[in-house]
């Protein structure tokens, strides 16, 4: 079951889609002392966390982590502060005092001389820091939150960056491979035009364990073993590749279905 986010009415979950986005979570401190501050910046009456209960990154402030090395952590005795309360939960605000509202107190009522109007008064909120989307009250503030959004954009634009270049190298890897195969003559020319079917095929997935192969991956690695076997055993020995052991390829070639001619259209030697 994906964890929650304890802070109140957030719905973030540890879940795929949240790493994409760059969310991270962090689980309240051991220490007593520690935990118990994280506890009461929540402001959850009668909250008391758990050893599964994390925070998620959103409630804390971008210099408080360290992203120097390959996890992203939090500072030490840093405690969340970006959360949004409802009015209820929020800090009182104290009052302000000034000469006028003195003044205005010692006078008589404007509503005593006859002004409908004049019976309702009017005060301009003051903008509150502990609301989440509140806009900073003063210029500093405002561009430390600027510098977090804009980090957390780098941060996703990077991730999407790596992400291509992975799924380019994935879709490449058998094209590549094929053009190596034939200049260092480990392969002919017509053969190379056979398993050019297959250049679209990812060959990184075959690196998990137990990983099921699927058909285009039992074809293309029979073919190149059964009419290039120095090639397979390059790929397989020299250059690391996963590719399944000539044993499993014997399996594979008696489970072919008798009554079908698709294993000989496949395996049937070029020329």
């Amino acid at each position: 079951m994906p964890e929650h986010c304890a802070a109140y009415s957030c719905t973030n979950r540890r879940t795929t889609g949240s790493r994409a986005r760059g969310i991270t979570f962090h689980r309240f401190p051991k220490d007593k002392d520690k935990r118990k501050k994280w506890e009461l910046a929540l402001r959850r009456e009668g909250f008391t966390a758990t050893e599964s209960s994390v925070i998620c990154s959103q409630h804390f402030k971008q210099d408080d982590f360290d992203r120097t090395g390959q996890v992203v952590r939090l500072k030490d005795g840093v405690i969340p502060s970006l959360f949004s309360f409802l009015v209820h939960l929020q800090r009182p605000e104290k009052g302000r005092t000034t000469s006028t509202s003195r003044k205005a107190e010692g006078s008589p009522s404007v509503a005593t001389r006859g002004d409908p109007e004049a019976s309702t008064s009017y005060s301009q909120p003051e903008p509150n820091d502990d609301h989440s989307y509140a806009l900073p009250a003063s210029p500093s503030a405002l561009k430390a939150r600027l510098n977090e959004a804009l980090a957390r954009v780098e941060s996703l634009e990077r991730e999407k960056k790596n992400a291509r270049a992975r799924e380019k190298r994935a879709k490449t890897t058998v094209k590549s491979l094929l053009g190596d195969l034939r200049e260092g003559n480990l392969i002919n020319e017509e053969l190379k035009e056979r398993l050019g079917f297959y250049s679209d095929l990812q060959i990184d997935f075959m690196a998990k364990q137990g990983h099921e192969y699927s058909k285009d991956c039992r074809e293309f690695a029979l073919m190149l073993h059964l009419h290039g076997p120095k090639a397979y055993k390059y790929l397989r020995e020299t250059r690391n590749f996963p590719l399944p052991h000539p044993h499993t390829l014997q399996r594979w070639l008696y489970s072919v279905d008798d009554e079908s001619d698709a294993g000989e259209e496949m395996l049937g030697r070029p020329g």
